[in-house]
C-alpha cells in the first residue's frame, strides 16, 4: 500500500533577486524535502501578495517574476518534482480570500504579530492598504486551496500559520464539514533561520542593500565580502580579534563544511594574528564553492527564458485544477454551487 504524500505550501514575494538568506533560510530546505520523495510540493510566486504594498509600481513585481523562478531553478527546485505556480493566474485563491473574510474580524487582523510588525516597519501609519491587511487571510487561501499540512516558513510567520488555523477551524465548524486541513509550520533549526547583512545588521535585506544576491557574479560577491564588517577593536593583525557577532565567521559557521578548519581559524583570530583581510578571502573561497554552481545553472536557465515562461504555464495549470476542486467543495458546504 502506497503512504499518502505529505502537501507542501510554500513561496515567495517577487520583490526582487534572491539572496543568500532566501537560500540559507528556505531554499535550501525546499529543494531536500522535495528530494525525499515524501512531499506533493506546491511553491509559489506569490505576486498578488507583493502587489499589497507596491500596488503602484506593477512593473517592479512583473520584472521580478523571471527573477524568482530563476532562482528557483537554479538552486535545484525541480520542476518533475514540485509544482511552480504564479499566485495571480489560479482564480480560485481570490474567490476563497473573499469567502474566508467573513469569518475573520478587522480586529483579529490588526492583532496578528507579523502584521503589526510589518506595518510598523513599512510606516503605514494609518495608511495601511486594506489589501496588505487581510493578506494573512490571502495567505490561508494558499495554503488550504492546495490542502498543504506542511508550511516551511521562518519563526516570524508562525502567526500566519495560525490564523490560517483558527480560519480552518471556524469554516470546518460553522459548515460542519473536515474540508479544509490544518497546517503546520517546518521551521529551521535554531540560529539557521536567518543569516545577517552585510553591514552586521542582524537581518539580509534587499531594502537594506547589505545582500549578497544567487545571481550575483564573482566579482561582485568578492567585493561584497571584502566590505563586510568584522570586528571594529580589531585594528592590527596582531590584535585579539572577538568572533561573536563579527559577520564573516557567522558565514563561515553557515556556509564552510569544513567545521575542524573554522574552530580554528576562530581559535586564531581571538589570540591575535590572524588579519580581516585574509579571513575574508578565506570566506569568499567558501562562498565561491556554494554559489559558484548555483550562478552557471542560472545563466544557463535565462538564456532559456521560453523554458522558464513553460514552467510556470504548466505548473499554475497543475495548480489550478487542484485549488478548483477544493473551491468547489467550499462552494459545497456554504450551498452557493446553485446550478451544479
Amino acid at each position: 500500500m502506497t503512504e499518502e504524500k505529505h502537501v507542501i505550501l510554500t513561496g515567495d514575494r517577487p520583490t526582487g533577486k534572491l539572496h543568500i538568506g532566501h537560500y540559507v533560510g528556505s531554499l535550501k530546505n525546499r529543494v531536500e524535502l522535495q528530494n525525499t520523495g515524501k512531499y506533493n510540493t506546491f511553491i509559489m510566486i506569490a505576486d498578488q501578495q507583493a502587489l499589497t504594498d507596491n500596488a503602484r509600481d506593477p512593473e517592479k513585481i512583473r520584472r521580478s517574476l523571471h527573477e524568482v523562478a530563476l532562482d528557483y531553478l537554479a538552486v535545484g527546485i525541480d520542476p518533475k518534482k514540485s509544482t511552480i505556480l504564479v499566485q495571480s493566474q489560479i482564480p480560485a485563491l481570490s474567490e476563497l480570500t473573499m469567502h474566508y473574510l467573513n469569518l475573520v474580524t478587522v480586529s483579529r487582523l490588526r492583532r496578528n504579530p507579523t502584521v503589526k510588525t510589518e506595518i510598523k516597519q513599512k510606516k503605514f501609519g494609518e495608511s495601511v492598504p486594506a489589501g496588505f491587511l487581510i493578506y494573512p487571510v490571502s495567505q490561508a487561501a494558499d495554503i488550504t486551496a492546495f490542502k498543504a499540512d506542511t508550511v516551511p516558513v521562518g519563526d516570524d510567520q508562525e502567526p500566519m500559520l495560525e490564523q490560517t488555523r483558527e480560519i480552518v477551524r471556524t469554516f470546518n465548524r460553522i459548515y460542519q464539514q473536515d474540508i479544509l486541513v490544518e497546517p503546520e509550520g517546518v521551521f529551521p533549526p535554531k540560529g539557521q533561520g536567518r543569516i545577517p547583512g552585510l553591514d552586521g545588521n542582524a537581518k539580509m535585506s534587499k531594502s537594506l542593500g547589505n545582500a549578497i544576491y544567487l545571481s550575483d557574479d564573482a566579482d561582485t560577491v568578492q567585493k561584497k565580502v571584502m566590505s563586510m564588517y568584522t570586528d571594529p577593536t580589531h585594528i592590527k593583525v596582531s590584535d585579539p580579534g572577538h568572533v561573536e557577532g563579527n559577520t564573516v565567521f557567522t558565514y563561515l559557521d553557515i556556509f564552510d563544511p569544513d567545521k575542524e578548519q573554522v574552530a580554528k581559524l576562530k581559535e586564531q583570530y581571538q589570540a591575535g594574528g590572524l588579519g580581516d583581510v585574509k579571513i575574508k578571502r578565506y570566506l569568499n573561497e567558501v562562498l565561491e564553492a556554494e554559489l559558484a554552481p548555483i550562478r552557471k545553472r542560472r545563466e544557463e536557465y535565462a538564456a532559456n527564458i521560453d523554458y522558464v515562461d513553460q514552467v510556470l504555464q504548466e505548473g499554475s495549470a497543475r495548480a489550478n485544477e487542484v485549488a478548483n476542486q477544493t473551491l468547489k467543495e467550499v462552494r459545497d458546504a456554504i450551498g452557493i454551487n446553485y446550478f451544479g
